[in-house]
This record gives structure tokens, C-alpha cells and sequence, in this order.
């Protein structure tokens, strides 16, 4: 990700605290542009609309569901085959997925995302949630309020955002189902969680978090440089209650039953966030009708991956 104008996080918290309320719908919803703080929010994080496909609107808002104020960014292609919902990871926001939105638009797709409960601009206690399940609800209470857009609907989900949309999957029937998902380096197990459980199950009731280390987790140097050195949205802690709530999840997706729709998993073999090959042996047995692409060299946030590695990726989701 190349060096950017600056933004405060003073810019950044008033913009969070005045984002309009979103309807989905182009009628009422003002632009992004004419809301204060958002050219240097999307300057900053190269979301602007002069780095996306032409004739392309954006807005950006807040959806009240689930007991949060959730922030949510919606862009509207001129010509648009379907809509794609966007599930972001652990640590991260919408701002970091410009490479996978500008891909989705150039494929004529629309793109709604948002900003997880504690994450970028969205409500909650920072970067922790109590059960996965809340995950699923927003996601959920989100696709309800986004009902007037084009369909059919799709998802991608990177690492917790995918384990948000195979929960979501598994969980059951849905009115307004994802037609295609693409699961890029979805959490199960983290690596050496049997170590890192065991550290939780000594430590969660006398501490409440621990620090984060930034993880080589992309071949991009720069991708890295920004997340550690530039993004006001980072948090440099890891709540104890937020790994509970993975445990819970992992122990969950055991007892989950199998789904027969089809999804594409996209995996590296060189990603040391997760233990891939556990997760895989799993998950082949949850999502028997799985298309997986495990590809060489490829570490773990796969939408900020080296550009050759980023394409592959990208090309792989099939849209």
C-alpha cells in the first residue's frame, strides 16, 4: 500500500461519530463526498473515487442493528451484474480492502462492506466481541437493511470474515441467500492454538488482554509498513474475551451439520497465522462441494498480498 496524505485520528472519530444514517437506497443516501471527513478517510486509505471503476457512486453510514452503530460503505457500479458483500478480518477495516473492491467493480459488481462491531468506525468495545454469533447477527441485520440492492448476492470473507460467512452458511436457510462465497484464508484454528488455548484457559480470569505482535502475515513490505506504522484504526491489543470467543467458535463448527452449496476457499501455503491444514481437513467435511486453491508462496491476508500472488487470488474467486 503506497504512502498517503495523513489522516488524524481526531478526523477520523468525528467522522465516526457523524456518519448519516444509510437506507441503501442511491434516492436518499447523500454521497460520500458530501460528508465532512470522508475525502481524507478515503484519500488516506486510496478508496477515493478517482482510484475506482468509472461511473462508480459510493456511500458511507451507519446501520443500527444488533445494538451496534455499524459504519458501511456501499458502492454502486452503472451497470452492476450482482452485488458482493465483503467481510473483512480480525484487526482490520474497510479501509484496507480497496485492491479486492476496485477487482469486484471492474467486474461490473457492486460492493457493500462494513466495519465489524469494535473495528474502523463502527461501535463496541475495540477489536472484541462476546460470541462469533454477534459477528453473524450484524451480518445478517446488515443484508436485511440492504435489500433494495441488484441481485444475485454474493460474499468474501478474509480470515474471521470468513469464518463469519461459513457460519452464516452453516447455520441454515436464509431469506435472501449468498448465491456464490469465497472464502480467502478463513479462521478456524490459528496456529499453535493448542498452546495458545492453554494460555487462555490459565490467564482469561485474571488479565483482559494481551499485546499485539504485527505478524509478516503478506509479501507486500509496504502493505505491512502502513497496518503497523500508518493506520490510526489499529489496535496494539489483543482482548483475552475476543480469543474465548474464537475457542467457543472452533468448538462450535464441530457440531455445526455439513452444507451442500457450494463455496470457493482460497488458502496459501505459506500462511503461519493460521494451521491451514487442520482447517482444511475440517472444512472439507462442513463444505463437501468446496472448490479449494491452495497457492504456493501465499501468506495470509490474501486481499494485500505481492500483486502476482494478489492476482491469482483474485482470479480464483471466479467472479
Amino acid at each position: 500500500m503506497p504512502q498517503s496524505e495523513p489522516v488524524s485520528a481526531a478526523t477520523l472519530d468525528e467522522l465516526r461519530h457523524h456518519l448519516p444514517p444509510l437506507a441503501f437506497d442511491p434516492g436518499t443516501d447523500p454521497d460520500s463526498s458530501a460528508l465532512a471527513g470522508a475525502a481524507a478517510y478515503l484519500r488516506h486509505y486510496h478508496i477515493e473515487l478517482a482510484s475506482l471503476a468509472p461511473g462508480v457512486r459510493h456511500c458511507m453510514g451507519r446501520v443500527t442493528t444488533n445494538g451496534y452503530r455499524i459504519a458501511a460503505h456501499y458502492w454502486l457500479h452503472p451497470a452492476p451484474r450482482g452485488t458482493v458483500f465483503v467481510v473483512h478480518g480480525y484487526f482490520d477495516h474497510v479501509g484496507l480492502y480497496g485492491h479486492l473492491i476496485r477487482h469486484l467493480l471492474a467486474r461490473e459488481l457492486n460492493v457493500v462492506a462494513f466495519d465489524l462491531p469494535g473495528h474502523g468506525l463502527s461501535d463496541g468495545e475495540r477489536v472484541t466481541i462476546a460470541s462469533f454469533d454477534h459477528y453473524t447477527e450484524v451480518l445478517q441485520g446488515l443484508l436485511a437493511h440492504a435489500a433494495a440492492l441488484p441481485t444475485p448476492w454474493h460474499g468474501v470473507g478474509q480470515s474471521t470474515g470468513g469464518a463469519i460467512l461459513i457460519k452464516y452458511l452453516l447455520d441454515g436457510e436464509h431469506p435472501r441467500p449468498l448465491e456464490r462465497i469465497a472464502l480467502l484464508a478463513p479462521l478456524v484454528h490459528p496456529r499453535h492454538w493448542g498452546l495458545n488455548r492453554l494460555v487462555y484457559l490459565a490467564s482469561h480470569r485474571w488479565r483482559t488482554a494481551i499485546g499485539r505482535k504485527f505478524m509478516v502475515n503478506s509479501g507486500d513490505p509496504a502493505f505491512l509498513d502502513f497496518v503497523q506504522r500508518h493506520d490510526p484504526l489499529q489496535e496494539r491489543h489483543i482482548p483475552l474475551e475476543w480469543i474465548g470467543a474464537m475457542k467457543h467458535w472452533a468448538e462450535a463448527l464441530h457440531r455445526l451439520p455439513p452444507s451442500p452449496h457450494p463455496v470457493t476457499l482460497v488458502q496459501g501455503d505459506a500462511d503461519t497465522t493460521l494451521d491451514w491444514r487442520y482447517n482444511l481437513r475440517l472444512l472439507r467435511e462442513k463444505l463437501p462441494n468446496m472448490h479449494l486453491h491452495l497457492l504456493p508462496g501465499a501468506q495470509h491476508h490474501l486481499v494485500n498480498e505481492a500483486e502476482p500472488i494478489r492476482a491469482r487470488v483474485f482470479a480464483a474467486l471466479g467472479f
